[in-house]
Formats: structure tokens, sequence, C-alpha cells
């Protein structure tokens, strides 16, 4: 499987890895619930402790299960190996934690995930490790931190939940030049719509919690990249413990069969509302990559080929009205979650930025009457109805 680079993506998203064939004529990858695994004799389990034949010796380390998940990962990535931890802020932790040392620099974007902004702001610092947080689509002031030298570049677009574009392929440039390494979050684009490896980053990181398992049943994060880079990721994990159960693992590749099916439902479905609330006159302000009108709509176009499930916008009315409009909606659960098969909304201050405060979200360009509303797999005629529902309580 590994080497039909010429299936389409649905076709590896459902046999990439998992070709088989599996014991008792299986169809589907098992699920192996063992914390260990035994061995006829100590120069055959000693060869797969030293890493010079193939095996397992402990869940922690790896596992059958968790083996197949990060192979398909990879492949549908476009790199060389792959990583799954316990969640998706495990797999940023570790990938980070894997790579840096005292007195190393890095430089990211200021609008990252809230637990990432907290890595940065809080956790690194403690360890010696410099932090540089350019405005997130100011890419010169970005190529100019970079040039100064560092050993660390990090990325995510489109951001969480304001969803905005960084020119993934010029800042991985401009990391290469200086022999920096880039980490890039690609939970929000799913490897259906941008692949950051083909673009130039040497790690790819996803929140396999979100639109990979896709069915708000499973935490989950994996990290994919350089096998050289992804082999320190990996030490770290066995040592750090963060790894993912086979039965998570499990959940993961079940969702991923149907990734391809369901981003494209969320691509059209997004796409479809934001242009609907882009002309609503209760709405003061839309925040979507699809639309003409983003900031970022000419490089998004660039560098995906599709433009997300998630969208965030602005109703009129201020702090009541968010309540109103979050409180009347029918068909959106009201929690701090995105990417799966229901919808979902809330704002911030509960959800992607909960561990910042109000001034800390305000100096992120955070608006706390923004709504993040994930779109699911739902009819889109009846989230419409639903939405302009809501927004007529105002």
């Amino acid at each position: 499987m590994t080497e039909n680079n010429d299936l389409k993506f649905d076709t590896l998203a459902v046999w990439a890895a998992e070709e088989g064939p599996f014991p008792h004529g299986a169809a589907v990858t098992p699920i192996y619930s063992s914390s260990t695994f035994a061995h006829d004799n100590l120069d055959e389990w000693h060869a797969v402790a030293t890493g010079r034949s193939a095996g397992h010796i402990y869940s922690r380390n790896s596992n059958p299960t968790l083996t197949v998940l990060e192979q398909k990962i990879a492949l549908l990535d476009g790199t060389q190996a792959a990583a799954a931890f316990s969640t998706g802020m495990a797999a940023i932790s570790s990938a980070l934690f894997a790579l840096l040392r005292h007195g190393d620099r890095v430089v990211s974007i200021r609008d990252s995930y809230g637990g990432t902004n907290v890595l940065f702001e809080e956790f690194l610092p403690r360890f010696g490790i410099k932090v540089t947080l350019c405005d997130t689509t100011d890419f010169e002031q970005a190529e100019a931190e970079i040039a100064k030298g560092c050993q660390l570049v990090y990325l995510e677009t489109p951001t969480n939940p304001t969803l905005k574009i960084v020119d993934i392929e010029r800042l991985c440039r401009a990391a290469s030049a200086v022999g920096a390494t880039t980490i890039t979050d690609n939970t929000f684009a799913t490897p259906v719509n941008q692949k950051p490896a083909a673009l130039g980053s040497d790690l790819v990181l996803h929140s396999a919690t979100k639109f990979l398992s896709g069915h708000s049943d499973v935490l989950a994060g994996v990290v994919s990249g350089r096998s050289d880079l992804m082999r320190k990721i990996h030490h770290f994990r066995e040592i750090a413990g963060a790894t993912l159960s086979p039965e998570g693992a499990y959940a993961v590749l079940r969702g991923m069969k149907t990734l391809g099916l369901r981003m494209a439902r969320h691509n059209s479905s997004a796409q479809l509302i934001a242009e609907h609330l882009r002309r609503h006159p209760k709405i003061v302000e839309v925040l979507y990559p699809g639309l003409s009108s983003h900031p970022g709509h000419e490089i998004a176009t660039r560098q995906m080929s599709g433009f997300g499930g998630v969208l965030s916008f602005v109703p009129v009315g201020g702090d009541p009205a968010l309540s109103t409009v979050l409180d009347s909606l029918r068909l959106a659960q009201r929690a701090a979650h995105l990417g799966g098969v229901a919808t979902t909304a809330g704002p911030p201050k509960v959800t992607s930025h909960v561990e910042l405060t109000a001034e800390e979200r305000a100096r992120a360009g955070i608006p706390e009457t923004l709504i993040r509303y994930s779109v699911g797999i739902e009819d889109p005629a009846d989230l419409l109805t639903d939405l302009d529902a809501a927004l007529a309580q105002i």
C-alpha cells in the first residue's frame, strides 16, 4: 500500500495500512488490548527490545493497533513516520519538549490554540526556552524574527477560532534558511484539505479528537513527519508515557475511513452557511477562509483544496445577543468541541481560549462575542433554518 501513490484519498483512507491479512480473517484492524507482549526466547525478546527485529514488547512503547494508525496517518499526510498520543495537547507538548532544550528559541504566531499559547507563554519559558510570537498574518515580521535565528517555527492554519490563514510555504522557506524545524498544526484543515508536508513543513500535528475521528467519542493526537525527528518524538513518548490506547487508536481508525466523505459535507455546508451569514442583517462579521472577502482567501485558495468545516461569526447586540443566539440554537451542541458529525457552537471563553483571561483574549484579537460554529454533517438547509430562528430572537 505504501507504493500505491496513484490511489485517491478516499481509497487510501479505507485501505492505507489496513490491507491485512489480520488474524482469523478479521475484516478490520483488531484491538490488541494487551499491556505487554510475550516472546518465545530471550534472544528474540532482546532483538525486538533493541530494535533489531520488528515486534512489540510493551504498549507504552508500541502496539499493533497503534502502529496501523500511525502508518495510515503518515500515508495520508505524505510523511515518513507518525506517532499517536492520548490527546491533541499531548501530541503538541511532546513534540515541543522532544525537540527543544534550554536556550533554544521558538518563533510562532499569536493566534495559536489556547492550550498551545499557554505552552508558549507559561511552560516553555520555565525551561529557559525563548518564545517570540508574531502577528499571525504579518509574514514579513515573522520572516525577520526567524532570520534572527531560531530552532523551531510553529504554525497553525486556519487558526482557532479566528480562521486566520498562515502562508505555510513562505514561512517554511524562512525556517529552512536558518536550519529551523517547522511544525504545522493541521487540525482544522485535515489531510483532505491541506498537506503541510508538501509545502515544506517538517512535522504535521492533528488533534485527532476532532475531524480525524469525527464522532466525538475519543481523545487523541498525532504527529507525523521526517523520520529523524519522529525518532526523537517516539523516544520522548516512551518516557513521558502519553501514548494513545489501542482502543483509542481503533476509534480513530474507524472514523478516518469516512474522513473524505465527511469533509466534503463539512466543506460545502460551511461555505453555504458562511455565505448566508455574510448577508444576514444581524451579523457583524463572518470569519471563513472560503469567503472571497476573507483577508487570507488568496493564500487559502493556493494551499488548500477545501476550506474546512469551522466558521466563526459575531452577532449584533453584544453579550446579551451572544447568550440569546447560543441558547436558541436547537441543532448545535453547546460544547467545547469541533469536528464531529453533530454541529457544535460556543464562544472562545468556554472553548478554544478558556485558559486565557478576557484581557489576554482581547490582546489576541478574539472578540468575546464571537461564536465558533463547527458545521456537522446535518442537512445544511436545516442548519440555516436553525441559525435564522436563533438570530431572529435578538
